[in-house]
């Protein structure tokens, strides 16, 4: 499918969940993500692997410095998956990254108040842009470029992973629907 088959219908879908699938599953050179939450299921993680495997340039943006401690300790629970898949993995280093956008092959952008999480996705009534080949998303870019810029990479052999911090992960992982 290519982006130019979406129809409006299918863009207003009340379910953001499939559309952000979508977005993700049609990507061809990269998918730039900024959230400060990233509590994803089974679904989303196959989808971000998988866009990885075949080749697309996938990057996630996440706070470095969290609002939540509990929230962040879940974030990074989805750290390993995702980087042994060539998903690249930054922490924004100048504070608590709040932003909440895509960025796809400079054709599909969406910016919102839309979290990676399960309360924004299913629960809430979150809201979003969405930009099909406009000029705003040459901005959008660049501010991912500089974001990018002032942000460490996390790499695998990073991951300090002990089983107590695993084990609460794991707890964190059950109540995650409730963050």
């Amino acid at each position: 499918m290519d982006y130019l088959d979406w129809s409006f219908a299918h863009v207003w879908n009340p379910s953001l969940f499939n559309f952000r699938m979508d977005i993700l599953w049609n990507a061809k050179n990269y998918v730039y993500i900024f959230t400060p939450y990233l509590i994803i299921d089974h679904e989303m993680t196959l989808a971000l692997t998988m866009a990885a495997k075949r080749g697309v340039d996938v990057r996630l943006v996440v706070p470095k410095v969290p609002d939540k401690q509990a929230v962040y300790t879940l974030t990074e629970s989805y750290f390993r998956p995702l980087l042994e898949a060539g998903v690249r993995l930054y922490r924004y280093t100048p504070g608590f990254i709040h932003a909440k956008s895509y960025l796809v092959d400079d054709k599909v952008g969406v910016v919102g108040t839309i979290n990676m999480d399960y309360r924004s996705l299913y629960l809430h009534f979150e809201c979003g842009t969405f930009l099909y080949q406009v000029d705003a998303l040459k901005d959008l870019k660049q501010d991912y470029q500089e974001t990018f810029a002032v942000s460490e990479e996390v790499h695998l052999d990073e991951l300090g992973e002990g089983l107590l911090k695993r084990t609460g992960q794991a707890v964190l992982r059950v109540l995650s629907p409730l963050f």
